[in-house]
């Protein structure tokens, strides 16, 4: 497997320092950290990026996160292993990350049970941590980047 080119952010000066930036911004508001990995991993999941999953996986384990509950993330509604709040989390991220399933993208009901777990702030860090996921995959999925390449 050979990527189409190197990662576009990496090429583009200043784009992944650019990026980088916005993420630690996210990881300075009071969402966990457990909980923006789990939408990271799930968007990616769904869009089928391999570096995001492999690369989200390392990284969640690295913060604590067990196998029992990274294991049931694409299944999560199923699984009793989630907080409330994680689970209006993921269901955002799922709506989010799938806009144009639907007429009604992020339906109220989607939106108003993240609202009773994040104050406006969490909900903002949210969609722009889903939104950053979904450049990150949209990126390596286009260009076929390699899961376990950038370490």
């Amino acid at each position: 497997m050979q990527p189409r080119i190197q990662n576009p952010a990496q090429l583009v000066d200043g784009a992944m320092t650019a990026i980088f930036g916005l993420t630690k911004s996210i990881q300075k508001t009071d969402v966990p950290e457990t909980t923006l990995g789990l939408v990271h991993l799930r968007a990616s999941q769904i869009n089928g990026c391999s570096p995001c999953v492999d690369g989200g996986v390392k990284t969640a384990k690295k913060h604590g996160e067990t196998d029992e509950r990274l294991h049931a993330v694409a299944a999560w509604r199923e699984m009793p292993y989630f907080t409330d709040a994680e689970r209006a989390a993921l269901a955002l991220a799922e709506n989010v990350t799938r806009l144009a399933d639907r007429s009604d993208p992020v339906p109220d009901d989607v939106w108003d049970e993240a609202a009773k777990h994040y104050d406006e702030p969490g909900l903002a860090a949210l969609v722009l941590y889903i939104a950053t996921t979904n450049l990150f995959n949209r990126l390596n999925a286009s260009t076929r980047q390699i899961a376990g390449a950038w370490g």
